[in-house]
């Protein structure tokens, strides 16, 4: 081997170790463009981006994944950057940005195998935004239908489960809310308003936990209005499908109370609710 194949060997040996980790000074150096970028090839870059996840810098790790889609974006190692900048993004918790690099990933290489998970991160993107009941209900609907698409498109990924999971989170998330609004109406008295937001669990998120609530509160607005028909066919309803819960007897005790049982009465959009529901079409 001559001496200036040698040198250039040695050479790039120095600039690898560098990079990965062996010299954070030249990497940052790198970073700040006081060394070419160009120098490193785009697996040294790639294992650069490793190194910065492994060292809980995702920030960092999200900018070399990025420089090697910039330098090299026609190679595997742009394909493999793209989707673990979207990763890194998500761990540093700049959604918009790893919901955009998922979104590239799934539009560039719709065939590939980690485009499931490149969805997957999608969805996350909205859905880990959406812990707290009183945030904007948009990230809610907008984490379920990405996760449905999770489900539909990628039935047989391991990330499709997971999405099932986090589908029905996020719709009972959906209906704890309308339930915070309606208890909202029905502690100053507007009934109305509150059988609305009621109305809405019963009928939409039916397959939720907050379903028996929702009927005990239209008992409890219905007796207050004075409508004994709805108030008893709700009662009805929480019997036949929630008899052992706290809020059947609750409602029960308020029925009694007013001379009342729970049994489907009158003609109103409670009672088709409850015809449904003994054909085993409901619930």
């Amino acid at each position: 081997m001559t001496g200036g194949r040698f040198r250039a060997r040695a050479l790039g040996a120095v600039l690898v170790v560098a990079l990965v980790g062996g010299c954070g000074d030249t990497a940052e150096q790198a970073r700040r463009g006081d060394i070419p970028m160009e120098t490193f090839s785009a697996e040294q870059i790639f294992e650069r981006g490793e190194f910065e996840l492994d060292r809980r810098q995702p920030e960092q790790a999200a900018f070399y994944f990025g420089e090697v889609e910039r330098l090299y974006p026609y190679s595997d190692w742009a394909k493999r950057s793209l989707i673990m900048q979207a990763y890194a993004y998500h761990k540093d918790q700049d959604y918009e940005n790893s919901r955009s690099s998922a979104q590239r990933y799934i539009d560039f290489y719709p065939l590939d195998d980690d485009a499931a998970y490149a969805q997957y991160l999608l969805a996350l993107s909205y859905y880990d935004q959406i812990d707290e009941v009183g945030r904007d209900q948009g990230l809610t609907f907008q984490a379920l239908e990405a996760l449905r698409a999770v489900i539909e498109r990628y039935p047989d990924s391991e990330y499709a489960r997971s999405a099932v999971l986090k589908f029905d989170l996020a719709f009972d998330h959906l209906a704890a809310k309308e339930m915070e609004i309606g208890r909202y109406y029905l502690r100053h008295d507007h009934h109305t308003a509150a059988i609305n937001r009621f109305r809405s669990v019963v009928e939409d998120f039916q397959s939720t936990s907050h379903t028996p609530e929702a009927l005990h509160r239209l008992v409890e607005a219905y007796l207050s209005l004075g409508l004994t028909d709805e108030a008893q066919t709700a009662g009805a309803i929480l019997g036949h499908n929630f008899r052992g819960t706290e809020w059947y007897e609750d409602s029960y005790k308020l029925l009694t109370g007013e001379g009342l049982e729970a049994r489907a009465m009158g003609d109103n959009w409670l009672r088709q609710i409850y015809r449904q529901m003994i054909k085993g079409q409901w619930l």
